[in-house]
């Protein structure tokens, strides 16, 4: 493939703010020649790639603007398979701005957020899914997320979908022959095996897509809503589970007016912990709000923990519960409360009335709270596919376009079944081709490359 220098860009690759070093990126066409112009020390332009030298920067009145140290990279061998020079200077904002300064001077232009992932892409460094790895890599918070990025920037399944296109390819081009030839019964595209081929092509494809919903998760986390009647412990549990006096705490019902968020990692998955106000009837029109407000997070969760008072709720008042919890049709979990503080004979009755499992804790002893962790990793069972190394879709872009795959060739299969003419079948085949093509990034636009890569970090 044919590498493309463009016009030489340059950004700030580490994170802004103060610190001991940073790394500035210059990519493009005269790259090192440039940096050359403004460093002392070896002539960089003689220097071979994946080199790295010490010397300075100097300003245009030959001032010295910070001492660095300068690596090489040498096309097609680099990130942008472009002339690429990373200078690690000083963390100071002042020398950051002065080396920046002095680079545009020079005629380089100040990179646009993502624009050198998008030139190793354009110059096929990578596929666009792998491309789209590598913001989800630099944002992964959680050893399941980050699994997943690097497992897509590894190849993870577009390659295989790429050979898979291929081939269908051949199958069209062998069905869209037939059409000229409409007056004659010849049959270019043996049937069997093109059925085969959508067959392969969707065993492939289902898998990927199933594997929405835990991707989903493991990108953006569990939202997890705690509810419960006033004093059932909710702040008690999320300032346990957090190791910190997060939420007000109070013998006095009601305290909770508004929703109090934070985030808590288990078993690398992350849950976005929310406390809520009690469920009850209002006494005022702020506790309204609130639990207005606690009712609409319970519509938004991926998981409920319905929290009860173990030493106050009665049989029936769980039950009764219980049913809205359930009409509510969230995954939930249920939690007893102040184990510490009931009797063997309370718990085996509320368990009775409960009908299913209780997880039960206290949360002002901290005891069981580890359970409670297990029981919340298992109910989201989203790692196991991840921990094998499988490829877990978590963008809804690929999402979109698997299920709009499958459904073309799920139209094309039906088509072969009924019997309908080569350009109908074409036309499926040819819609299942658009999608895998954009998927990948064989087929591409400008406005679907700059939607992508401007989500990017500058530097990147």
């Amino acid at each position: 493939m044919t590498v493309f220098q463009l016009e030489p860009i340059a950004a700030l690759a580490t994170a802004p703010g103060i610190g001991a070093i940073a790394v500035l990126r210059v990519s493009g066409e005269g790259a090192i020649e440039i940096t050359n112009r403004i460093f002392r020390g070896k002539d960089l332009t003689q220097q071979p790639s994946h080199t790295a030298h010490f010397g300075t920067l100097r300003t245009s009145e030959e001032g010295i603007i910070d001492e660095v140290l300068v690596t090489v990279f040498r096309a097609p061998k680099s990130f942008t398979k472009e002339d690429v020079v990373e200078i690690s200077c000083h963390g100071s904002e002042f020398i950051i701005q002065q080396i920046l300064r002095r680079l545009t001077q020079e005629g380089v232009r100040l990179a646009r957020p993502g624009e050198f992932t998008q030139r190793a892409f354009l110059n096929g460094q990578f596929d666009l899914v792998q491309a789209e790895a590598v913001a989800d890599l630099i944002a992964s918070d959680s050893d399941a997320s980050h699994r997943a990025a690097l497992t897509q920037l590894r190849g993870g399944f577009s390659k295989q979908l790429k050979a898979l296109r291929q081939q269908l390819i051949d199958f069209v081009a062998l069905v869209e022959l037939e059409l000229d030839f409409g007056e004659e019964d010849v049959e270019f595209a043996h049937r069997d095996r093109l059925r085969q081929l959508m067959l392969d092509i969707r065993r492939v494809l289902h898998p990927l897509i199933d594997s929405f919903s835990a991707g989903n998760v493991i990108k953006n986390g569990v939202p997890t809503v705690i509810v419960g009647k006033p004093n059932a412990g909710k702040s008690t549990l999320l300032n346990a589970l957090l190791n910190e006096e997060k939420a007000i705490v109070s013998d006095i019902p009601g305290t909770t007016r508004d929703v109090i968020e934070d985030e808590l990692f288990i078993n690398g998955i992350r849950f976005r912990l929310i406390d809520t106000a009690g469920l009850r009837q209002a006494t005022d029109q702020i506790e309204a709000i609130g639990i207005e407000r606690t009712q609409q997070k319970m519509r938004d969760a991926a998981l409920v923990i319905y929290l009860f008072d173990g030493k106050n709720a009665t049989p029936d008042e769980l039950t009764a519960a219980l049913s809205e919890v359930r009409e509510s049709g969230k995954p939930y979990l249920l939690v007893g409360n102040k184990l510490d503080a009931i009797t063997d004979d309370k718990r085996q009755a509320l368990e009775d009335a409960a009908g299913e499992k209780i997880v039960w804790i206290s949360a002002a002893q901290q005891t069981h709270l580890d359970e409670l962790k297990m029981a919340l990793s298992t109910r989201v069972r989203t790692d196991a596919a991840v921990q094998t190394g499988s490829a877990v879709v978590t963008n809804a872009r690929h999402y979109e376009h698997l299920t709009g795959t499958d459904e073309a060739l799920a139209r094309a299969i039906n088509g072969l079944d009924s019997g309908v003419t080569p350009d109908w079948l074409a036309m499926d085949l040819r819609v299942a081709l658009q999608h895998l093509g954009e998927l990948t990034g064989e087929i591409t636009t400008d406005d679907l490359l700059d939607s992508i890569f401007s989500k990017f970090c500058i530097g990147k």
